[in-house]
């Protein structure tokens, strides 16, 4: 089975998604992971726009992504 992975900002809100990996420099990087996304956090997508920010609920902690750090971010769709 091949794996889709897509970046976080093309997530719909209320789906669920596993983060496969970051593809940033090495500051964004560090500063996500210090955030506690690492790949293989499981996140729920709150609310999105079609270009502004995400909100996100990691953990039950709840985060704002500005909508190019979250095209950086790649996850997974969980299903159900």
């Amino acid at each position: 089975m091949v794996r889709q992975s897509m970046p976080l900002a093309m997530v719909s809100p209320g789906e669920k998604a596993t983060v496969v990996d970051i593809r940033a420099g090495r500051g964004l990087a560090r500063r996500l992971t210090d955030m506690g996304l690492t790949p293989g956090t499981t996140l729920r997508v709150i609310n999105s726009q079609s270009a502004g920010p995400i909100l996100i609920d990691l953990r039950g902690s709840r985060l704002v992504l500005g909508f190019g750090v979250a095209q950086k971010i790649m996850v997974e769709r969980i299903n159900g």
